[in-house]
């Protein structure tokens, strides 16, 4: 039994080895499992960053651009784009690139963009997820363009917006030089995915913007011949969608000679707010036109009248009349909590009239009001201009005050058209406020 036992059993350990094999082969089997998890983990969290990235811009450019680079970053590519389906839906309007060196940019010059032939046009037609291992040899091929980089292997994936195909997103060459994977493919749709909602977004802030500002410039007036005096504004909505403003103003001549020159803002961004502009504005014209009052009593009677008849929002404004007085001129205004008038003399200094602002409208019309005249010389400019033109919540708004006059003197000279457009698109503020700016400039001759 003995030696029958030991007969059975194996000969000098002879197959130990084999279990051992079997082992190391389970480890490394579990150990490339585990490197699988965590690469596809990596890539999950790199998914997510990269959505949370095209989700945080709402300006459409910016935002298609967004795409093709995160796309690049999860793929790992060298080069990417997206082309953007003319409305036809058989070729591309659009193409945004990412990846190309100055140098592979300037070899392209004069070179118009891919419109949808060749291996792009396949996906046009056939929206399906495309890997191409060797781009020549595809059979849609057309081969590239003189200066075009050289470029072997494709991934393109379709972006589709609300149902409808928006473009094709395209990406070339792992920088690994190995050909796109099923992981990248899959990965390039979820952000594909993410990328249609990211794009309509952006579009439906672009629509909301553009209408809101088509609605504020149908409620501000078109300045009239104020002759002998020469005037222009500008508006200019907030950053925020459909963000409606109180911002106003306006400007006429009186029959006693004089301009009368307004700014105000409403506080608030909505419907309401721009409905109060409107109703102010208009009781404030008439108001002008009925009283040769100081503009002190002419804001106090708007006051009590929108107090009596409407609820108007907190208001600041600033109303100026710009008159003749012997042979020059003199600006006699009143300040309802507003910024003070900044003055550009002929010799291009600027100097802001600080004096007593008062209380804004609509916080208590029993109020006095102060009045303020200083004079000025011939040829000279009022600007009057709303808070969104200056504040920013990083500075001192007598910083940026003090940023606005530089910026004014340095175009002082410019015709008013161009001056006020100047200081809109350069303006010192963060841009999350609307803007209004109104110029006033005084005949170079006496009054």
């Amino acid at each position: 039994m003995s030696s029958g036992a030991e007969s059975a059993g194996p000969p000098h350990g002879g197959d130990r080895p084999g279990p051992r094999l079997d082992l190391d082969d389970q480890l490394e089997g579990a150990a490339r499992r585990l490197r699988e998890l965590a690469r596809a983990k990596d890539r999950l969290q790199g998914l997510l960053s990269a959505v949370l990235a095209i989700g945080g811009d709402l300006d459409l450019p910016a935002v298609l651009h967004r795409i093709v680079t995160t796309a690049m970053d999860l793929a790992d590519a060298r080069y990417g784009a997206l082309g953007v389906l003319a409305p036809s839906g058989d070729c591309l309007e659009q193409f945004i690139t990412a990846g190309l060196t100055q140098e592979e940019r300037a070899a392209l010059a004069g070179i118009d963009f891919p419109h949808g032939r060749g291996v792009l046009g396949h996906l046009i037609h056939h929206p399906e997820p495309l890997r191409v291992d060797d781009i020549p040899s595809h059979p849609a091929s057309v081969g590239f363009p003189p200066g075009h980089p050289p470029m072997r292997t494709l991934l393109g994936v379709a972006v589709t917006v609300r149902g409808e195909i928006y473009g094709d997103l395209y990406l070339s060459e792992r920088r690994d030089g190995r050909p796109f994977d099923q992981a990248d493919e899959e990965v390039v749709r979820a952000l594909a995915g993410a990328a249609g909602i990211a794009i309509e977004n952006a579009r439906l802030f672009g629509y909301m913007r553009d209408s809101a500002e088509q609605f504020q410039r149908l409620l501000l007036p078109t300045l009239p011949d104020l002759a002998p005096f020469s005037g222009a504004a500008v508006y200019r909505t907030a950053a925020e969608p459909a963000s409606v403003g109180g911002d106003w103003y306006d400007a006429v001549v009186l029959p006693d000679r004089a301009c009368a020159a307004v700014i105000g803002d409403v506080v608030g961004h909505d419907l309401h707010a721009a409905a109060a502009m409107a109703q102010a504005r208009n009781m404030l014209r008439a108001l002008l036109y009925d009283r040769r009052t100081p503009p002190s009593s002419v804001l106090t009677q708007l006051d009590r009248t929108v107090h009596a008849i409407t609820d108007l929002p907190v208001t600041t404004a600033c109303l100026a009349r710009i008159e003749p007085v012997g042979d020059g001129w003199a600006l006699h205004w009143s300040s309802a909590g507003h910024l003070p008038p900044l003055v550009l003399a002929p010799d291009g200094t600027a100097r802001y009239l600080r004096a007593e602002p008062g209380i804004p409208l609509g916080v208590d019309p029993g109020i006095d009001r102060p009045d303020h005249t200083r004079p000025l010389p011939a040829g000279a400019t009022v600007l009057l201009f709303s808070d969104g033109l200056v504040e920013h919540p990083d500075h001192p708004i007598d910083e940026r005050l003090d940023a606005l006059a530089a910026l004014a003197a340095a175009h002082a000279h410019q015709p008013l058209d161009d001056l006020v457009r100047t200081l809109a698109d350069r303006h010192p503020s963060d841009g999350h406020d609307d803007m209004a700016i109104l110029a006033v400039r005084i005949p170079a001759h006496g009054g």
